[in-house]
């Protein structure tokens, strides 16, 4: 909806969500969202407002007169709580965006996240840094460097002036200064700061963690880019190993049949069963971006590696599986099998063959299920139209007479 600033009350000034410019546009469902021109509505709504609409709608309008201390201190707690539920979904969207290569989407979710961070914590809180941390990274993807060392040089102060900041958040900001000096053609530095990750990040969660991975990871390109291959297949033989150890144990858990204690009843069981592990939509988004990349590799091997390959396939197929995607899962699957019948380890390749089996068994139960969907909608809807025409029936009937 197009805005006159010469209608705005006396001292109103609205400015755009992206660029704070003064705004000409009203985006129409919340209302409380405004843009300068319609590229920055379109940009914006594509990188995070459809998901955040209407709850900025309740979050930005005017605080309710309520006459109590309590209910003041209640109501401002309860929307602290809710911006920090946005402040997560905003930084999983744009680092799930980061991951899929939309570093121009990307930026509209890191900048309502860091918006958020600095209404709920102020502006010199650590909890700022992931926010300066995905904007940075945004940058060195759009090839904006300057940019992005300003933001990494606001995350490096914000972490140095607090003390006892954590090994995670260290990991992060290593890691994109690495990426960062990689950009730029530094790469002694790049792997310095990429080391550094690694060291914060095993500190923090373990060598063979898939949060650890992606230091690892991207070490592997820059000693590719050197023209170390040997090293590079080394560190994505590394990466791939670590994200088959973590999918194998979800696809385990996903398709076992837990035994129930004798003399438990059901409730009981459900409280006895451990958290299943999973995957967030960012993390999903990393390891397809991390996995395929190490397939086309092992696809434009030199010499090739059937064990590697198969392991890299088998690897991916188990995360499609974990993503509901088994026709992918089927895919990568079979190349699994094909690879690993020029390897000589016969545990790996039953490992696949009954990896391909449970598949096989979750597609035919699939189909069954989309095949008794459509008979029950074509009852229905015969059934439906039987009860509209009885109804004309009807109605010519009371006509007549």
């Amino acid at each position: 909806m197009t805005l006159n600033p010469l209608a705005f009350p006396k001292g109103v000034k609205y400015l755009c969500e992206l660029c704070q410019k003064p705004a000409y546009m009203q985006c129409t469902q919340c209302r409380v969202t405004y843009y300068c021109c319609v590229e920055h509505q379109r940009a914006d709504w594509i990188g995070i407002h459809e998901k955040i609409c209407q709850t900025l709608m309740s979050l930005r309008k005017p605080q309710p007169f309520l006459p109590s201390h309590e209910e003041r201190k209640k109501w401002a707690d309860a929307i602290a709580e809710e911006k920090r539920h946005m402040i997560d979904l905003t930084r999983t969207t744009s680092r799930k965006l980061l991951f899929e290569g939309k570093h121009e989407q990307s930026v509209p979710a890191a900048m309502q996240s860091l918006r958020f961070a600095i209404e709920v914590y102020g502006l010199t809180s650590i909890e700022l840094v992931p926010s300066y941390l995905i904007l940075g990274e945004s940058c060195i993807g759009l090839g904006k460097l300057s940019q992005a060392d300003e933001y990494l040089a606001q995350a490096n102060w914000t972490i140095l002036k607090t003390p006892n900041s954590s090994k995670a958040i260290q990991s992060k900001l290593h890691r994109n200064l690495g990426l960062l000096n990689a950009a730029k053609g530094d790469f002694p530095e790049a792997l310095r700061q990429l080391a550094d990750d690694i060291y914060n990040a095993s500190e923090e969660y373990g060598t063979d963690d898939i949060r650890t991975s992606g230091g690892y990871f991207h070490m592997a390109n820059v000693f590719f880019r050197q023209g170390k291959r040997d090293i590079a297949d080394s560190l994505y033989n590394q990466v791939t190993d670590i994200w088959h150890t973590y999918l194998d144990r979800i696809v385990k858990c996903r398709t076992q049949t837990p035994p129930t204690p004798r003399g438990v009843g059901p409730g009981a069981v459900e409280k006895l069963e451990d958290k299943e592990e999973g995957l967030d939509e960012a993390q999903e988004a990393e390891a397809v971006q991390v996995l395929n990349s190490i397939y086309d590799m092992q696809e434009h091997q030199p010499i090739y590696q059937p064990l590697g390959m198969a392991k890299v396939c088998y690897t991916l197929a188990m995360l499609y599986f974990v993503l509901h995607d088994i026709k992918k899962a089927k895919e990568f699957g079979r190349k699994a099998v094909v690879a690993s019948d020029n390897s000589a380890d016969d545990n790996f390749s039953r490992n696949i063959v009954e990896f391909m089996k449970i598949c096989e068994r979750i597609r035919y139960v699939l189909v069954s299920c989309s095949a008794l969907k459509y008979n029950h909608l074509n009852h229905y809807t015969i059934e439906k139209e039987e009860n509209y025409a009885s109804h004309i029936r009807k109605q010519q009937c009371q006509e007549v007479t």
